[in-house]
């Protein structure tokens, strides 16, 4: 099947968590509902590795694994978007493994190497999809510090579709916009409570880790602002707000820690997570957690 991936980048891009057993392998299998309410609310772009899949925290072999596993339960329902990073050996493995698999596009993870600059940052992208066979790809930039030029160089590769944002600055997406490619497609990476102000500055789409728990509260954010009702669009992220709230304490630490917590609660246990994230939530941190399942019904919500 084709898909449109430019239009189901400016959707929204669901990072599906990495479960784990009692044992703390990987059980890739246990996603499958999660896979199927997020398609059947209309999630537009699942993705697998992404950092709320705990990338960082797998080996390669089990990213490899988790990439073939998703590919046959996504079962080209929807377009699926494969991260891929670390050193460049491991990320040229992987990126070709996910073309095999079945992925649509790349998802490239910015290198967290100490020692990084632009113009290796080019040498690195052309490497890592060329290892691919030539799959799309999705640039994933959690740092604006190379500039708006040098972000310009980035999207100029050939194969470059788009690129996720995840800084809070929407000035520098602005004049990032500006200096590259018209025909990139720019997706807020800061999930549902950042949308509305890097919409605002020319982004489409955003990321999601509330699709494994709540993808229906998801979808109505994002018909309403392709819908420019910001009104709205704000009404039902204050609806949310609790549950990034306490993905977002800890210095982030507890950002994959409240979805899995939450899956927990709601009867779709994937486990806990694997350290440096914290684990498992605080008393006042689960506390307010049942409070949001609570008050959204969300608990009998997998069946």
């Amino acid at each position: 099947m084709t898909h449109d991936l430019t239009k189901a980048l400016t959707g929204i891009s669901g990072i599906l968590v990495t479960p784990y057993d009692a044992d703390g392998e990987i059980a890739p299998r246990k996603l499958a509902p999660i896979i199927d309410r997020a398609l059947g609310a209309g999630v537009h772009i699942p993705v697998v590795n992404g950092n709320t899949g705990e990338y960082y925290a797998l080996t390669n072999d089990e990213a490899c694994t988790m990439v073939r596993e998703v590919a046959q339960m996504v079962d080209e329902r929807a377009p699926l978007l494969a991260g891929v990073g670390r050193g460049i050996r491991d990320a040229c493995a992987l990126a070709k493994a996910s073309a095999a698999a079945g992925a649509d596009a790349l998802m490239i993870h910015q290198p967290p190497d100490p020692f990084v600059s632009p113009r290796g940052t080019v040498d690195y992208v052309r490497a890592v999809r060329d290892a691919s066979g030539g799959l799309p790809v999705m640039l994933y930039l959690r740092n604006d510090a190379m500039g708006p030029e040098g972000i310009a160089r980035l999207c100029e590769i050939e194969g470059v579709k788009g690129v996720k944002w995840a800084t809070p600055n929407p000035l520098n997406l602005a004049r990032a916009i500006e200096a590259a490619p018209d025909d990139i497609v720019w997706v807020g990476g800061l999930a549902e409570v950042w949308a509305p102000p890097l919409y605002a500055v020319g982004a489409r789409g955003f990321t999601s880790g509330l699709i494994n728990v709540w993808p229906e509260r998801s979808v109505a954010i994002h018909a309403a602002l392709y819908a420019s009702n910001y009104e709205e669009a704000n009404r039902l992220i204050a609806g949310m707000r609790a549950f990034e709230d306490i993905r977002a304490e800890e210095h982030n630490g507890t950002n994959v820690t409240g979805v899995k917590a939450a899956l927990m609660a709601i009867g779709q246990d994937c486990g806990a997570t694997r350290p440096p994230s914290a684990w498992p939530l605080t008393e006042h941190q689960q506390k307010v957690l049942d409070q949001f399942i609570s008050e959204n019904r969300l608990k009998g919500e997998t069946a």
